[in-house]
């Protein structure tokens, strides 16, 4: 991947109901058809892989407020109506509500971690892990095809440390960044990290994807790597690495990531793969362990979703899965046996990823910081099917 690059979205098609992935970089359309209102539920396999079930005994994240840096949020999407709070844009221009290349990677997130559904009973679209949590939209990057993201080059370098800083002084509990750049000259930017230990400190918790680079070389992706941060790798239904997901020191856990049902500003309901994915899972089970237990410091509850993890590799930690599937429901219960600690910064201590790799003395700064802010793009959601054709409403 390109620094900072996005999936690229087009159109093809009609396909069979069920039909396989077709090109890992587009969004297949089917032709309009209506699903039983269980269809969308029946395939939402993840939610049953994280016993989301027995965490919702507990809480369904009620109090909770997840900021999702991306792309924007569609706030009357019926899935997540009355669940978005207002944002911030951080970018300031650039496609807008009604062009196609808007919010759409943003809106699939918050659906992964905080859709309630809709219509009778809400049983009808996506269900969220924290399906009572609230969104708060934060605008850093631009949607592949938005035509102003040459723009975006020149004149928005800081909009994803901007971002953090906003939504950690503006009641984030929770930050999830299903974003990265993993190319092979991403390196770690000191304003983006000196913003994630803000956000930290102040007692946020920092979630994301831990890059699609698993076919590319497993190049280091950022701001997955900074010091603090829950790094989610991808799995697919069976428990496996997913191929596309990063293999790297800083894999935290590991979450759903493959054949995920997402929710589209379209009112469509699509397929999809990616870190990203797996990223909003794990930043939705934060928010239930943290519903549970609010007085828990980020650390902490990023040490819960180590140590209840499930089905954990040979040896306790590999780069393919971290610890192993995060278990919101067993982080619940092990944290009611923690005391609160005092805050402090997560910053450099080997408890998180130990040193990592060696910067190259040749790469500066000046090279890379231009292209890689401008260029900034999520790291995953590969769309893939159109699972039902939602109706075109006004919500």
């Amino acid at each position: 991947m390109s620094a900072r690059t996005r999936t690229t979205s087009r159109r093809v098609g009609p396909l069979r109901k069920g039909g396989t992935l077709l090109a890992a970089a587009a969004l297949a359309l089917l032709p309009a058809a209506t699903a039983r209102a269980d269809e969308i539920r029946a395939q939402e396999w993840g939610l049953a892989a994280l016993n989301t079930a027995e965490a919702w005994q507990s809480t369904r994240g009620a109090g909770m407020t997840v900021a999702v840096l991306d792309t924007g949020v569609d706030d009357q999407h019926p899935d997540l109506k009355d669940n978005v709070l207002p944002g911030k844009d951080m970018i300031g221009f650039g496609a807008t509500r009604g062009d196609r290349p808007w919010a759409r990677h943003g809106t699939a997130m918050a659906g992964i971690i905080a859709g309630h559904g809709h219509g009778t009973g809400n049983d009808e679209g996506v269900l969220g892990i924290a399906p009572e949590a609230k969104i708060l939209p934060v605008r850093v990057i631009l949607e592949d095809g938005d035509k102003s993201r040459k723009k975006a080059r020149s004149t928005r370098a800081g909009a994803l440390a901007q971002g953090i800083r906003w939504a950690a002084d503006n009641g984030a509990d929770v930050i999830n960044l299903s974003l990265g750049d993993d190319s092979e000259s991403a390196h770690a930017d000191a304003t983006e990290d000196a913003a994630v230990q803000y956000a930290l400190k102040k007692g946020v918790v920092v979630v994301a994807s831990a890059g699609n680079g698993g076919e590319k070389g497993d190049h280091i992706s950022y701001p997955a790597a900074y010091p603090g941060v829950i790094a989610v790798a991808a799995v697919d239904r069976y428990g496996d690495r997913a191929p596309f997901s990063t293999r790297r020191w800083y894999a935290t856990v590991s979450a759903p990531g493959k054949d995920i049902v997402i929710a589209d500003p379209d009112r469509e309901y699509y397929r999809g793969w990616g870190t990203s994915a797996a990223s909003a899972f794990v930043s939705g089970a934060a928010a239930l362990v943290r519903a549970a237990h609010p007085n828990l410091r980020p650390a902490q509850i990023k040490q819960l979703l180590e140590d209840t993890a499930r089905d954990a590799p040979d040896g306790g930690r590999d780069d393919s899965r971290g610890y192993g599937l995060v278990d919101p429901a067993a982080a619940i219960e092990e944290g009611g046996e923690l005391k609160p600690e005092k805050l402090s910064p997560a910053a450099y201590q080997d408890e998180y990823f130990g040193g990592g790799p060696d910067p190259d003395p040749d790469d500066s700064v000046a090279a890379w910081l231009g292209p890689l802010a401008g260029s900034l793009g999520a790291v995953c959601l590969v769309a893939a099917v159109v699972l039902w054709r939602g109706r075109r409403e006004t919500y």
